[in-house]
């Protein structure tokens, strides 16, 4: 690093310092923490710079320190560099842009697959949910958030772009090649399982769901139909505020979630005796790739006892990020609030625990596929799939549906 590069840090560092001193002085920063926070990390910042083996290049160290800041506070916080937030903006608005289909979280220290959608690129390529991420596009996800690890995915539709997975009981990535496109809202697989009950696949809470679901429901009701299953397995896609007003669909009276943050204005959904459409008995069929708006569906029908939540704990997602723009040019997607049941928990530390534990052990075995097998199995399992009897979670679900004891709500 050259003389004059140094005196440019230095300088920065200096403005950052004073800036930050004086508002302390001033009183702008009430809260110690935050001023003492800040003179540790330009101590460690000096000492990286003079004392580091080789001379280091400090744009990166700063980036990394960046990175390293927003992902301690949890999965979905990221931080995009002046580079990568033009690339973000740049597939953002154009109407070429292909996206993978996958819904994605870290866990491990590595990007790992939530869920993906029927009929997705990430699905025709053969990626299952609980997948591991070692690298996107040549990059390792050790060092990558979430929002870098979707912004290397999307890209103009037609192209490419490689990811290295690794599978459970393997230690070795495997090279997948997936082709980007244009994704469209997934159909809801609906499915007649006994002469009373109807079967709804949900992959997705995209908006304009609510309608299709208020829809479905007065024709089953037509049809003489009185038991409804909602599968929300799989499900990671749409707002919130489209499971709420599914949820209001099914719930008479009550809390459906709240909404809080340090910034935020804490917001109560309530249902809405007006807007229910449907008064009989139903179930929620969920299990860890079950996320976001989903979990707040889910939540409000457990927390409010008007249904059977039956599969197991969800993934642990509901919450509100924000784009923050920053003066150098790079941007932060920061967690702003979160989303709590109606019994004052949060969904994001604690997911949703089902009202009946049921362990689906055989949808496990879906991923663990030979390499000779691995093409058939992608074939096999493209599209929206239909609800099987062998599947302990739906078989359970039909069981307390019938049950004598059920009665509408």
């Amino acid at each position: 690093m050259n003389r004059a590069a140094r005196i440019g840090i230095l300088v920065a560092s200096a403005a950052i310092f004073c800036y930050a001193g004086i508002g302390h002085v001033l009183g702008r920063t009430p809260d110690d923490k935050a001023y003492k926070s800040l003179t540790v990390y330009g101590e460690v910042l000096q000492k990286i710079q003079s004392d580091y083996v080789d001379e280091p290049n400090m744009r990166l160290v700063t980036a990394g320190s960046l990175h390293g800041l927003l992902e301690s506070l949890d999965a979905q916080s990221s931080y995009l560099t002046p580079r990568e937030y033009t690339e973000y903006k740049q597939k953002a608005q154009s109407a070429g842009t292909g996206e993978t289909g996958l819904n994605l979280s870290k866990r491990f220290g590595y990007v790992i697959v939530i869920s993906v959608l029927p009929d997705s690129p990430a699905e025709k390529a053969g990626i299952h949910s609980g997948d591991i991420f070692e690298h996107v596009a040549g990059f390792t996800t050790r060092d990558m958030s979430v929002g870098q690890a979707q912004n290397l995915l999307n890209g103009p539709a037609g192209s490419g772009v490689k990811v290295g997975v690794i599978r459970r009981g393997r230690a070795q990535p495997e090279e997948v090649d997936v082709v980007r496109q244009k994704l469209t809202v997934p159909k809801i697989v609906v499915q007649k399982t006994e002469p009373d009950i109807l079967a709804f696949r949900v992959p997705s809470l995209d908006p304009g769901r609510t309608e299709e679901i208020r829809n479905r429901l007065a024709d089953a009701d037509k049809q003489g139909i009185h038991k409804v299953i909602l599968d929300l397995r799989e499900c990671g896609r749409g707002p919130v505020s489209e499971a709420v007003n599914v949820a209001r669909l099914f719930i008479p009276s009550g809390t459906v979630a709240t909404l809080r943050g340090q910034t935020v204005s804490a917001q109560t959904f309530a249902s809405e005796p007006g807007k229910v459409v449907w008064r009989n008995p139903v179930s929620i069929l969920i299990d860890g790739t079950t996320s976001g708006a989903a979990e707040v569906l889910a939540s409000a029908i457990v927390a409010n006892r008007r249904g059977d939540v039956v599969g197991e704990r969800t993934f642990g997602l509901a919450s509100e990020q924000k784009l923050i723009t920053l003066d150098d040019g790079s941007a932060l997607f920061l967690t702003v609030a979160n989303y709590y049941n109606a019994g004052g928990k949060p969904i994001l530390d604690d997911g949703v625990t089902p009202s009946e534990v049921v362990r689906a052990a055989a949808a496990e075995d879906d991923n663990d596929v030979s390499d000779d097998s691995s093409a058939s199995n992608k074939e096999t399992l493209s599209g929206p799939r239909p609800l099987s009897p062998e599947d302990p979670v739906f078989h359970k679900a039909v069981d307390l549906l019938k049950a004598p004891a059920k009665k509408a709500a």
